[in-house]
């Protein structure tokens, strides 16, 4: 039987940051005293609840376990594992810029390695959380590291 437990913890540092500050910037909290902020805060956590079920679903689909998607560092770690890049590329994430290069070509990799292009690989790095859960719900099949 196959459980589902979803957690507070982060899915993907660059993912969520990129989300959390577009959704921000595109509201005005500091501006306005009429008690939205609430309901911004929980359309994210929305669409934070759906992108880490979405990537839960997509390491399922690659044979590794769902929970690690919910474990900061080590999710990166196994994505670069299903994507076929080495693991110590968590290093390169922790570094500016750079990181931002590492994150497109793991995602054109994890896109390849599902039977999938390079430009759904650019919308998985800058549409994450429609992309992820498009990979994870979707047909798309685990193919195994592009060569």
């Amino acid at each position: 039987m196959k459980t589902f437990l979803p957690g507070k913890a982060a899915v993907f540092f660059t993912t969520l940051l990129a989300a959390s500050s577009a959704f921000a910037q595109s509201t005005n909290y500091t501006t306005r005293s009429s008690g939205g902020g609430g309901i911004g805060a929980l359309i994210e956590l929305v669409v934070l609840v759906f992108l880490v079920i979405g990537l839960w679903k997509v390491f399922t689909k690659a044979g590794r376990p769902g929970w690690a998607s919910i474990i900061p560092i080590y999710n990166v770690y196994i994505l670069c594992q299903i994507a076929g890049k080495p693991g110590w590329w968590v290093v390169l994430w922790c570094i500016p810029i750079v990181n931002f290069v590492i994150a497109i070509i793991v995602m054109i990799e994890l896109a390849k390695a599902f039977g999938k292009g390079a430009g759904f690989g650019l919308g998985l790095v800058f549409l994450s959380f429609i992309f992820i859960p498009l990979l994870g719900f979707g047909d798309a099949q685990y193919l195994g590291r592009p060569s």
